[in-house]
């Protein structure tokens, strides 16, 4: 199955529009608006006369004006459109071969967004043990029982004694108890690698 460089932008765009160039589609020139005007006139004596046929007598100014309205608000909600977001491609340097591992910061991606949403949450609990308690140490243990559950098969409610023994005593009891005041880094450190280690 090979893989295709359409955007989701790219497929909800109709031929038409596909071939225009976006910057003409937004340049808002005078022929646009004319082929606007017309299109709503042709519209309008279509269904001005089909109305006729049937007997149906209508005010062809009322409906040139209902569709000429129609289209100026499709023209003016394209020109709204915010354009796509840049693609981003992966270069890799034929001569490196594989890349070197290392993590480009800049880019905002999952892994990006949920260190900065830690980072948010650690800063803002600094100094504030009740935000602690009530923002990163819930986490944290649901963190812990996740690992436990997925690498043992326990949780820490389920089967505290062999929990405790694999989290070690200092983890467990900071897991368990509310902190009287928020931990320096180098705890937290030590808590998460010990997380790691499980």
């Amino acid at each position: 199955m090979s893989e295709s460089s359409a955007s989701i932008y790219d497929l909800l765009e109709d031929d038409d529009e596909q071939q225009q160039p976006r910057a003409a589609r937004r340049s808002g020139g005078v022929r646009a608006w004319l082929r606007s005007a017309l299109a709503a006139g042709a519209l309008a004596a279509a269904v001005v006369l089909g109305l006729r046929m049937v007997g149906v007598e209508v005010s062809p100014a009322a409906i040139f004006a209902g569709f000429l309205a129609l289209l100026l608000i499709r023209r003016v909600a394209q020109a709204l459109i915010p354009p796509p977001p840049p693609r981003i491609r992966l270069v890799r340097d034929p001569e490196r071969g594989e890349e070197d591992g290392s993590y480009n910061w800049a880019v905002r991606d999952a892994l990006g967004s949920s260190v900065h949403r830690w980072e948010a949450k650690l800063a803002w609990a600094q100094g504030e043990p009740e935000r602690f308690n009530r923002a990163v140490l819930p986490v944290l243990a649901e963190l812990a029982d996740e690992l436990l559950r997925q690498r043992h098969g326990i949780t820490r409610a389920g089967d505290p004694v062999r929990a405790r023994a694999l989290l070690g005593e200092p983890l467990w009891q900071f897991l368990g108890t509310p902190a009287k005041r928020t931990p320096p880094p180098r705890d937290l450190a030590a808590y998460v690698a010990q997380l790691e280690k499980l």
